[in-house]
């Protein structure tokens, strides 16, 4: 079993900073990141995940909660400073292929590959908060598709430049005058529908060959990109049948590009909301959710089904019918409510309030042997790899996962004792990939100038 910890803001549940045992005011503070990590690594996890946005995102209409994404430091940073304090832990930290460029992002991935010795993750995503768009010159977002063209030719040029330096490439040949070998560096020369790039990096090939490849997009068109490229896929189910025929549709499309299921490990997102008994976990949980203001949670649920203005609905009534204008396009997160609110009739209030609380996904409420029991059946069951572990509240509810959870799952097989490597990929099962211009010489160019 494999285990990524999602360092959420103060926690994964939305009102989780309001609760005694979050660090609410910790989010600029370094100290604070590197606590976390320590603590993950402590439990042998392989590896933290931050998520990012490079815009503003308030709740619409919540003043109250206004900023609640924000303050959200550059994880790139906020990674190379864990790096320094931990040995063993995965880095793997969110950029956009919308408002990135190959060049900087492969080179800020490589430094970080480096500094870490091989322990650094890129979560690959394209940007869906309109803000983000404004910040970067833009009227409006790229449409759907036109994001995922852009990001699998990014992909692509980031690749060529993490391998535009062979391994051996650095001699630092005292002796003979000779720093590097340049037959074993080359030009990129893309030339490509977004991107112009020459090449080759500045940076030599990291330990990894190059970071592991995180992708979380869940809508069809997410999946074939994730089944070109990702190594991980951070996914979302409410429930074990979801999950296992998700990870069979993404075996088969892997095989479409010539991958074999060794290549990735999907792992969904779990919230473990854990007590001393069921009982008090169960209250915890209730406690959480009293701390979501319903205008915050009908507010929220507006803006994730595109938009729409709720604030004057029944609240004691089930979800009104949505405008035809909020079901086109592709929207994973969209379908995922209209089905959970089809399927179980709720009032608005508590379907808004389920939803915010990021139950749309997989919370296990329990004591820390319930965890243990459903995330070894899910994994058991051919339903994921590992998880990415969401606790609702921060630093509390991962000191009890760590602490309750680790060890049962230890006892039982079912989770290392030890790291098994150096490298995140080591610690995944992940093979470092064949630098391409060794496996092709042909490929490599020499011009003049670079």
């Amino acid at each position: 079993m494999k285990l990524l910890a999602f360092l959420m803001q103060t926690g994964g549940h939305i009102a989780g900073w309001r609760h005694s045992g979050a660090a609410a005011d910790a989010l600029c503070d370094i100290d604070y990141f590197r606590s976390l990590a320590q603590t993950a690594e402590r439990g042998l996890f392989d590896g933290v995940f931050l998520a990012d946005s490079v815009g503003y995102a308030p709740v619409k209409g919540a003043d109250i909660f206004a900023g609640l994404e924000t303050p959200k430091l550059d994880p790139a940073l906020v990674l190379s400073t864990i790096a320094a304090v931990t040995q063993h832990i995965g880095l793997i930290g969110t950029a956009s292929t919308t408002y990135c460029q190959p060049y900087e992002l492969a080179r800020r991935f490589a430094t970080l590959d480096h500094l870490s010795h091989g322990r650094a993750g890129w979560n690959i995503v394209t940007s869906t908060m309109e803000n983000e768009a404004h910040n970067f010159g833009r009227e409006a977002h790229m449409d759907h598709g036109a994001r995922y063209e852009r990001a699998a030719e990014f992909v692509d040029v980031a690749r060529k430049l993490w391998d535009s330096w062979q391994d051996g490439a650095v001699l630092a040949d005292k002796d003979g005058g000779r720093y590097t070998d340049p037959a074993r560096i080359s030009a990129v020369n893309h030339a490509g529908d977004h991107f112009k790039v020459a090449g080759p990096l500045n940076v030599p090939r990291g330990p990894q060959g190059h970071p592991v490849l995180v992708q979380a997009g869940a809508s069809a068109t997410g999946q074939r990109f994730a089944a070109s490229c990702a190594e991980v896929i951070f996914t979302s189910h409410p429930g074990i049948e979801t999950a296992k025929a998700f990870r069979t549709a993404m075996h088969e499309q892997i095989a479409e590009f010539g991958r074999s299921p060794e290549t990735l490990k999907i792992m969904p997102a779990v919230t473990p909301v854990i007590g001393a008994t069921r009982a008090e976990a169960e209250a915890l949980q209730r406690e959480l959710d009293s701390l979501i203001p319903a205008s915050i949670a009908i507010s929220k649920l507006g803006a994730l089904l595109g938009n729409i203005n709720l604030s004057n609905a029944d609240r004691d009534a089930p979800l009104p019918p949505m405008p035809e204008s909020a079901l086109v396009g592709q929207n994973s997160t969209r379908d995922r409510v209209l089905e959970l609110a089809e399927r179980e009739k709720l009032p608005l209030a508590e379907l808004a309030r389920r939803v915010a609380a990021g139950r749309t996904g997989r919370t296990i409420v329990g004591t820390a042997e319930d965890v243990a029991d459903e995330l070894q059946a899910w994994v058991e069951q051919g339903a994921a790899d590992g998880f990415v572990i969401s606790p609702p509240v921060l630093p509390d509810g991962l000191e009890a996962f760590v602490d309750g959870v680790v060890p049962i799952l230890q006892a039982r097989g079912a989770f290392r004792k030890a790291y098994e490597g150096v490298t995140l990929r080591e610690n995944l099962g992940l093979q470092r990939p064949a630098n391409m211009y060794e496996t092709n010489p042909a490929l490599i160019e020499k011009p003049e100038v670079w």
